[in-house]
């Protein structure tokens, strides 16, 4: 029976491995894939009135067809454009159909290479993996009205945006209606548009401006279950999140809001469309499929129309986020601009009211020490020096259970074959010793909240993105590079997934240690199964903890050392010998049948 019980232990530990690795784990990063080629067939897409977005090709929304995908530099040279440079961004913006369609992150590398390029956010219509936005206006009451749409090629005042500056773009109905956009851009990634109507004619003009980004294609996530990345918005302060999955089938997300963004998000960056904050629109999230490709689209509109009278000018402002997640960036935004919930483009998780403290005190120390490793460290201590009131007396607690451990042992040899007779006398002994048996736990159960909301600040926010700590670990972010499978850097091969979950590095390895270590400074369990399934445990979770942010296993180790020194602390101020572990107890003797018990 023990050995059954100790089996069924043991799969059901694999068990919660598997589990956690496919809810919580973080997959490897997925092999390049090429770009699909070739001639696109379009197909009729879902389409709502007055919302623009219809795939190119849609009446009233501009082009033909979608042609042949060519490459990045290709597509750029398909129209003339203003460019784009300040500190933070490189680019352009493209004359036909007055798109932002070429973001580059200066500052931000694809990999820790030093030779690595920017990463890109937005690119052209032809390129692979297209990914644009694009202002405009939709027709009122008045139907005949000539409007510039995707194919439209206004002319610019400069060639050149810089950071600060504005660049006017400008077209001519030929009809008595003059459209003007100016764009300007910050130092950071916030673009300001403010869409602007001439009306020369003698009748007045109802029209509805717009914002839209059309991304082509489902990109490659995470896939983690406690990280958002696609579509999301904020509608009346309330914070929607999709799968993209939410849009097949013609299924769409039309919401009318005031206040608020709506666009897409990835991991550490985003492209978020902000309308004006005190206006009330209509927004929409779809899909439309051209053959194979699929795309999204995200789109807001007023939901009254801008009526400009004879001889007037209307104008209205929106602005377009595209760029990296930068915490105080965004805080800053969002009070500068009043937008609504700005925050919530981050995902804090749960844990929330502790992440965010968290975050702020991390970012502090980094300030001051320069390394996020060390301040990792330093923070651990803080988060060690908070909880030590309800730590120690848990470890005093626990030490007091081992020193009572040599009556434990008797009380089971006594009473072997009487469970309950020996739980009672356990509870008495207790009681006169006045040990909690429970307050062992209180340590972990403590540290879970503060190990997710770490987990979510190492995990997601951009800041900790490619940050140095000491030796091999060049990326706190990602996972300990150096691996049992890869003979800890000495080959490099690409692990078959059915093997990466063996593929342990080196700081996995060095939490396990440490956790096995702590775990036997505390009073073993009386019940063998249970003290065998308790020496397991290291080993799990050194196996649950490998593929996780090499911060995150990094802070774990630290702080069991730290937790280690403090019961090592507490143990020889008790007089308790400082042992680690003792032998299991050995499983309670099979009474002898009743035929062959000695008679008294």
């Amino acid at each position: 029976m023990d050995q059954r019980n100790l089996i069924l232990a043991i799969a059901l530990s694999i068990a919660i491995i598997l589990g956690w690795q496919a809810l919580f784990a973080p997959p490897p990063a997925p092999v390049p894939q090429q770009q699909p080629q070739g001639q696109h067939q379009q197909q009729p897409a879902p389409s709502a009135p007055g919302v623009p977005t219809p795939p190119s090709g849609q009446p009233g929304q501009g082009g033909a067809p979608q042609a042949a995908v060519v490459t990045r530099e290709q597509a750029l040279k398909e129209s003339a454009r203003v460019t784009v440079s300040t500190p933070q961004i490189t680019g352009s913006i493209a004359l036909k159909g007055a798109r932002i369609d070429d973001v580059l992150l200066a500052q931000h590398r694809r990999t820790v290479a030093k030779n690595s390029p920017p990463v890109t956010l937005l690119s052209p219509e032809r390129a692979p993996e297209g990914y644009y936005v694009r202002f405009g206006w939709l027709k009122g009451a008045d139907a005949a009205v000539r409007l510039p749409d995707a194919d439209t090629l206004w002319t610019a005042d400069k060639q050149k945006l810089n950071a600060g500056e504005t660049v006017t773009l400008s077209w001519d109905n030929g009809e008595g209606l003059v459209f003007r956009q100016k764009i300007s851009l910050d130092r950071d990634f916030m673009f300001t548009v403010g869409l602007s109507v001439e009306n020369k004619t003698d009748k007045p003009v109802s029209l509805f401006p717009f914002g839209l980004v059309t991304r082509h294609g489902e990109p490659k996530t995470e896939g983690i279950f406690v990280l958002h990345e696609g579509p999301y918005g904020v509608y009346d302060e309330r914070l929607k999140e999709f799968s993209w999955s939410d849009f097949k089938d013609g299924k769409k997300q039309a919401i009318p809001t005031t206040g608020g963004w709506l666009g897409f998000t990835d991991k550490y960056w985003m492209v978020t469309l902000i309308p004006d904050q005190q206006t009330r629109v209509a927004t929409e999230i779809s899909q439309s499929v051209e053959g194979a490709q699929k795309k999204y689209h995200a789109s807001f509109r007023t939901e009254a129309p801008v009526t400009i009278a004879p001889g007037a000018t209307s104008e209205s402002t929106a602005r377009l986020f595209a760029g990296a997640k930068i915490v105080s960036l965004i805080d800053r935004y969002a009070e500068q601009y009043g937008i609504t919930r700005f925050d919530l483009t981050i995902d804090w998780g749960w844990f929330w009211f502790l992440t965010k403290p968290l975050f702020w005190l991390l970012d502090k120390l980094f300030g001051l020490i320069g390394n996020f490793g060390v301040a990792i460290l330093v923070l651990t201590v803080l988060v060690k020096a908070a909880f030590f009131p309800l730590a120690n007396k848990s470890y005093e607690s626990m030490t007091k259970m081992k020193a009572l451990q040599p009556e434990m042992e008797k009380l089971r040899e006594r009473f072997k074959d009487d469970k309950m007779g020996m739980n009672q006398e356990l509870m008495k002994l207790y009681k006169r010793e006045k040990v909690n048996p429970a307050a062992g736990c209180l340590p972990i159960l403590l540290q879970i909240p503060v190990f997710f909301a770490l987990y979510k600040v190492l995990y997601t926010t951009i800041e900790m993105r490619h940050q140095p700590f000491f030796g091999w670990i060049q990326d706190l972010s990602a996972p300990d590079p150096l691996t049992i499978l890869q003979g800890f850097g000495l080959f490099h091969w690409q692990v078959p997934d059915l093997l990466q979950i063996f593929d342990i590095g080196i700081w996995p390895i060095i939490m396990g240690i440490t956790m096995y270590l702590q775990q036997m400074l505390n009073p073993q369990p009386a019940d063998p199964i249970q003290a065998r399934i308790f020496q397991f445990l290291p080993i799990m979770f050194t196996f649950m903890l490998a593929p996780f942010a090499a911060g995150l296993v990094i802070y774990w180790a630290w702080n069991n050392l730290l937790s280690m020194a403090q019961q090592y602390a507490i143990m020889r101020r008790l007089g308790v010998p400082v042992t680690f572990g003792a032998k299991a107890p050995a499983p309670a003797a099979k009474p002898a049948p009743a035929g062959k018990q000695e008679r008294k």
